[in-house]
């Protein structure tokens, strides 16, 4: 049993916590930290783990193996060098930095400290993104030429402009970081590095100011196209769709319950074959990256997310925020 701090008790970090806590033989919350104490000192008690007063404190406990950061985006770099100075193992909730200078210092400290790190991409954990890798991977969809990816929210419209999430500098491509960033790694881990991206984001309903409709165009490393869109002021939507030269693969709906396959004909003028459709419902990601995490630390599975990929994602996210700045194509570092 993997004993963890949860450091960020804002609502994401209850989500985690409750995920597992009282459900899980491989991890449980002993301890945690957050700005605001009297806020979460209920919350705490009732799910039975002790508050600290501060994150040096968390590092301190003895009992604490792991810290779960549910933290502002420009708090992870110094967070989980300090966790990986203090031989502590590092959750860190995405996006894992916004610059690539930021993510290979937290990743080279992380790797002197011999501590194992995982990043939040919770979705990558569906089983209908397990039907959809296999299908690629096996190549039932033949050449992937496209991918196109959208997640929508309210989250905008409800976002008082003291929200740490409405600073610029917090979400500098406005929903990206709190929601599309799940799509960006989905199509990394899907179809691979990102070569180049173009970006377009604005203001037009929060009433926070926050930008809160973004377009992006990706091009890939091996050739596809992408498109990924992320708006935070309309109803809840996802949608991750592959376009093969054997058909279209698609997950659908908030929970990525759906999954859909539409092959194309065996020849011209014969009917193309019927369309397969899965349903998944209720599958808990954040328990079951949680657990990866607590399998990972105990040598029983790697992380699935790489560190290689970790970084990419930020390589790409950052040059999605270049992009945004005059609209130009930009290059993704390697």
């Amino acid at each position: 049993m993997l004993n963890v701090a949860i450091v960020g008790i804002g609502g994401w970090g209850k989500t985690l916590v409750t995920a597992v806590q009282g459900k899980s033989d491989k991890l449980r919350f002993v301890a945690g930290s957050t700005r605001r104490r009297a806020l979460a000192e209920g919350f705490a008690a009732e799910a039975g783990f002790r508050l600290h007063d501060s994150y040096a404190e968390v590092l301190a406990d003895p009992q604490v193996e792991a810290v779960v950061l549910a933290t502002p985006h420009l708090d992870h770099e110094a967070q989980m060098i300090a966790a990986a100075k203090a031989g502590k193992h590092v959750f860190v909730e995405k996006p894992f930095t916004l610059d690539t200078a930021s993510a290979r210092r937290a990743l080279a400290a992380i790797e002197r400290a011999g501590v194992t790190v995982a990043l939040g991409h919770n979705r990558r954990f569906h089983p209908n993104m397990n039907e959809l890798r296999a299908r690629i991977r096996d190549g039932r969809l033949g050449v992937i030429e496209h991918i196109e990816a959208t997640m929508t929210g309210p989250s905008g419209l409800f976002m008082p402009p003291e929200h740490w999430r409405a600073a610029p500098e917090q979400s500098p491509v406005g929903g990206m970081a709190p929601q599309g960033i799940h799509m960006l790694d989905g199509m990394i881990d899907l179809n691979g590095t990102v070569a180049d991206v173009i970006c377009q984001t604005t203001h037009r309903a929060a009433p926070s100011g926050v930008l809160d409709t973004t377009g992006i165009l990706l091009r890939f490393d091996n050739g596809a196209t992408g498109y990924l869109s992320c708006l935070i002021s309309t109803a809840a939507s996802y949608r991750m769709c592959v376009y093969g030269s054997k058909g279209i693969a698609e997950i659908r709906l908030p929970g990525l319950d759906e999954f859909t396959f539409r092959p194309v004909p065996p020849a011209p003028g014969q009917q193309a074959p019927e369309e397969e459709r899965i349903i998944r419902p209720g599958f808990d990601t954040p328990a079951a990256i949680l657990e990866a995490f607590a399998d990972a630390v105990a040598g029983r599975a790697p992380f699935p997310i790489t560190p290689d990929q970790m970084l990419h994602g930020v390589a790409a996210y950052e040059a999605m925020i270049l992009s945004a700045m005059d609209r130009s194509v930009v290059a993704v570092q390697r």
